[in-house]
């Protein structure tokens, strides 16, 4: 590989850029009581409910402690609980208590602005090969992580 590869500053730069724009978009639709962070939470809890930590961090890939964060801020807010597992209560299972139809809509619909932003110009065929390229890349970064 005699070429500079770029993959990390790319991905940096996209990561930068998009948080920015998507904020913007949240902001204008009268999103903005969620950070990103959160509402990738709220996302995942609104097609899976009652989620230990441990899996609600797997499925957000935020770290525990930021993840734990950010709970707290979601439960202060009133639209989560945290409560034991019923059969194992060592687990904290995750749950929505506060459920807005529109506002789970309109934050939808904002997500869908930005994946029709990102693949602006590309074919179904180069959208699919690219989504298995990033999850290459992801997984190579999760087997990583889960040996270090």
């Amino acid at each position: 590989m005699s070429q500079q590869r770029e993959a990390g500053i790319l991905i940096a730069k996209i990561h930068q850029l998009s948080g920015r724009v998507f904020n913007r978009k949240l902001k204008n639709n009268k999103l903005d009581k969620l950070n990103p962070a959160q509402g990738r939470i709220m996302f995942v809890l609104w097609n899976k409910n009652s989620l230990p930590i441990h899996e609600l961090s797997k499925e957000t890939q935020l770290s525990k402690s930021t993840l734990t964060s950010m709970l707290d801020r979601l439960e202060e807010a009133g639209y989560i609980k945290r409560s034991p597992s019923k059969k194992d209560r060592r687990k904290i299972i995750i749950n929505l208590i506060k459920v807005d139809k529109e506002f789970e809509q309109n934050y939808i619909n904002v997500s869908n602005e930005m994946l029709n932003l990102f693949y602006n110009g590309f074919s179904e065929e180069e959208i699919d090969r690219f989504e298995s390229f990033l999850k290459r890349l992801l997984n190579n970064l999760m087997e990583f992580e889960e040996k270090n």
